[in-house]
């Protein structure tokens, strides 16, 4: 997994990116585990997810390379912290009875490896991942303004079909696919929550908790972000983009997959 990037841009993270309460109750959804049962969250951040579920009723083993992001974990009696790659995880074979996978995926160093260590790890699933394809995105205008950063984001998500295709395969195991639209008050803050509210990507801190702005160039934000302003000012974004305000979701590509045996 990529410890370097979540260890510079992981500093003030949990100031955007809270668990949203639709995609807790997706996952909790998608799991269908009782309550009391052992779940790992591969990726686990600054454990915003791992705590919510906790708070659900389960135990959380939350795994995490990156130190910046394990220190700014709020303590919760119902979560063990580990410090661990999807690549090499440190829990024994068939030791917990699910798995999340929170925006995480596309982060792994070696897919392969991580799923073997899945399939070790959880043999019979549940295992649920939360990720996205731009390609299955409606029309998005942040790619008019950032169009460095959407080809990029295009290269690091694989179609959902193929990581289906990958994972599924290699384990015999079955899938399922679930939409998720954002809403127009996501809390989350990824880079895609702000299609109805262009003014949140003015906010440094806001971007620099974004994996596709921090790997950007700094000449291709800027670039952006003055087009954006222009916009902004002029009316012109809301004159092309205005009906977006109207809306309450938006289909950004965002995907659950559910992998059992």
């Amino acid at each position: 997994m990529h410890q370097t990037l979540y260890d510079s841009i992981g500093v003030s993270y949990n100031n955007h990116r809270n668990a949203d309460v639709r995609i807790i109750s997706a996952i909790k959804d998608l799991l269908n585990l009782p309550t009391g049962l052992t779940v790992a969250d591969i990726g686990a951040g600054t454990g915003n997810y791992s705590n919510a579920l906790a708070n659900s009723g389960y135990k959380i083993i939350a795994v995490e390379p990156s130190d910046i992001m394990r220190k700014q974990a709020v303590p919760n009696k119902d979560v063990t912290w580990l410090s661990g790659a999807a690549e090499l995880i440190p829990l024994p074979d068939n030791s917990i009875n699910g798995v999340i996978i929170i925006l995480a995926f596309h982060h792994f160093s070696n897919t392969n490896k991580a799923i073997q260590e899945l399939a070790r790890i959880c043999p019979e699933g549940p295992i649920v991942i939360f990720t996205m394809d731009p390609r299955e995105s409606e029309k998005f205008w942040f790619n008019d303004y950032f169009p460095e950063i959407a080809r990029d984001v295009a290269k690091t998500f694989p179609p959902i079909n193929e990581t289906i295709k990958l994972i599924a395969t290699k384990n015999r195991w079955s899938a399922i696919v679930k939409k998720f639209p954002l809403p127009d008050d996501l809390v989350d803050m990824n880079m895609s929550s702000g299609w109805n509210r262009p003014e949140i990507y003015l906010d440094e801190k806001m971007r620099e908790n974004t994996s596709g702005f921090a790997l950007a160039s700094p000449e291709c934000v800027q670039k952006g972000l003055s087009k954006l302003q222009k916009d902004l000012n002029s009316g012109e974004w809301d004159k092309k983009y205005g009906f977006l305000r109207k809306l309450d979701c938006f289909d950004a590509g965002f995907r659950f997959i559910r992998f059992t045996k």
